[in-house]
């Protein structure tokens, strides 16, 4: 049952805790914790503590891939296990700074001057983290350039994005970012935008950077083809902890965006969240938070919701950061555990129009994290009712929603910021990847490998072997119609005639070398055009 406001205020003042060296405050008063909750974690939250320092040293945390996890070391070299590490961290940083500052006087330009623009081409992490910086941070009439996004591998949406920098492609820089180069997502974003380039007759390697790993071959690709600059993306630095590596720190430097505060702000937030005490450390609060609400076993969804703008993206950026870090089927003993939080969200108070009512008053499956800005913004504002700003209106509906939820027992954690700026969204960032890897020990599991998204590489690789082989026979049969079922058999894949159905269908519409000629729905018969 909720507490009264009296009681909510007694307990707010044990559980609102200011951290002012980050410009952060974490309140857990309306989290249901029973008596004595922390004590009962402390022995769990003890372990989460030493893996996490085991982490920071080099231990090797990925076993399927034999490889360290370092993405703390990003914004603070002195971490680095070894000189070399940190020495490639520090150049790293150093060249794509430099590059970027000649980018923007022009030393380094386009076939039609200055870059005006640059795309980004990334899938998941690689693409997720540049863009929901670039949304927080970027200033229309102060960015240096405009960035633009390839981050799927929609025809229609490389269309649109196209479509956008129509005219202005020799004025466009390309980033691409793939750590092995072959991720088919960032292939094919890679070839459309080669294609476009060649088609309004200019060099694409004239225009293209890449983030890859030394070696890869993107990195070959790069070499052969004379691509203006390579930045290294190393193993030990996974896609959707990559934020602070080349990955994010490019498309943002060329944006122009202050990297180095970025930098200060997640390293500072590191520091703060090391303490190896759970009562001082604000990843560990969340965490704990999270291992409550969540029963330990994903009970219930994470409804992130910010109130700004400005942080429109850090549900969809926190999607992957904690699905794919905590959705596993394993937990470090190999027993069967089905791990993980749902994550969803939009932003305040927008959401109050869209989903609330269900929140308040529908299955009560989730757990809220609001987010709180103070800043409203950088001038003074207008009055739009007597003594009440937008900004007004905008944190009454954050205080209104979190008493709203919370009455009808839906309980939330709200996070506060000073502002929107390099160095808190730096902060937050750091605080959401330490407060993962403690929540991943807390239940035991594994946060930095991810064999579901490779078995679903895999079986899309099955597919499109499965497409070429049945246009091959279609071609070699022309003049014959065959169903999806027939075709199935002739290949020898009789348990295949869905996926084949799928796949005909698909080619037919878009008039890829099959057509339908005859039956309806799943007794379609296709032949070769």
């Amino acid at each position: 049952m909720a507490l009264s406001k009296t009681a909510l205020w007694a307990r707010f003042q044990q559980s609102y805790v200011e951290h002012p060296s980050i410009g952060l405050a974490l309140d857990l008063s309306r989290v249901d914790f029973p008596d004595g909750f922390l004590a009962t974690m402390a022995v769990p939250a003890g372990r989460a503590f030493a893996a996490m320092e085991a982490l920071e040293k080099g231990a090797i945390a990925n076993p399927d891939e034999n490889r360290m996890v370092g993405h703390y070391w990003l914004r603070n070299p002195a971490l680095a296990p070894t000189p070399a590490l940190r020495a490639e961290i520090e150049e790293t940083n150093a060249a794509l700074k430099a590059f970027a500052a000649d980018v923007h006087a022009g030393t380094i330009h386009g076939a039609d001057g200055t870059f005006r623009n640059v795309l980004v081409i990334g899938i998941g992490g690689s693409a997720l983290g540049p863009q929901f910086v670039a949304n927080a941070l970027g200033q229309p009439k102060a960015d240096k350039i405009t960035p633009y996004f390839f981050d799927n591998t929609d025809p229609d949406g490389i269309d649109r994005t196209l479509a956008r920098l129509d005219g202005q492609l020799g004025r466009t820089l390309v980033v691409v970012i793939s750590k092995s180069g072959g991720t088919p997502e960032t292939r094919n974003g890679m070839l459309e935008a080669k294609a476009a380039y060649e088609r309004a007759g200019l060099s694409f390697g004239a225009h293209a950077v890449a983030v890859t790993g030394v070696g890869s071959k993107m990195d070959q690709y790069a070499i052969q083809n004379g691509w203006l600059k390579r930045f290294p993306m190393w193993d030990w630095v996974g896609g959707r902890t990559s934020e602070t590596s080349a990955v994010g720190l490019l498309p943002a430097a060329l944006q122009g965006i202050d990297i180095d505060g970025f930098l200060a702000g997640a390293k500072a937030c590191d520091e703060v969240t090391r303490v190896a005490d759970a009562a001082k450390n604000p990843a560990m609060r969340l965490a704990l938070a999270w291992y409550f609400l969540t029963e330990g076993r994903g009970a219930r969804d994470m409804v992130v919701l910010p109130y700004k703008d400005r942080l429109e993206l850090f549900s969809k950026y926190l999607q992957q950061l904690v699905m794919e870090s905590l959705g596993k089927e394993l937990d470090l003993d190999g027993r069967v555990v089905n791990q993980g939080i749902a994550v969803y969200g939009n932003k305040g108070s927008t959401d109050q129009h869209a989903y609330l009512q269900q929140l308040r008053e529908g299955v009560p499956n989730f757990f809220a994290v609001l987010v709180e800005v103070l800043q409203e913004r950088t001038g003074p504002s207008i009055e739009v009712e007597p003594g009440a700003t937008s900004g007004d209106f905008l944190g009454g509906f954050l205080l209104g929603t979190r008493d709203a939820l919370y009455e009808k027992g839906r309980q939330s954690v709200t996070l506060t910021v000073r502002d929107v700026s390099p160095s808190s969204v730096g902060v937050l960032i750091a605080l959401f990847e330490r407060a993962v890897g403690f929540y991943a020990s807390l239940v035991r599991i594994n946060a930095y490998h991810q064999p579901g998204v490779e078995a679903g590489k895999k079986a899309a690789a099955g597919v499109l072997s499965l497409q070429s082989r049945g246009i091959e026979f279609l071609r070699a049969n022309a003049g014959k119609s065959f169903t999806a079922d027939a075709l199935a058999g002739a290949l020898g894949a009789a348990d295949q005639a869905e996926p084949l159905f799928k796949i005909l269908t698909r080619l037919a519409a878009n008039g890829r070398g099959v057509k339908v000629t005859g039956g309806a729905g799943t007794q379609a018969a296709f032949a070769a055009a």
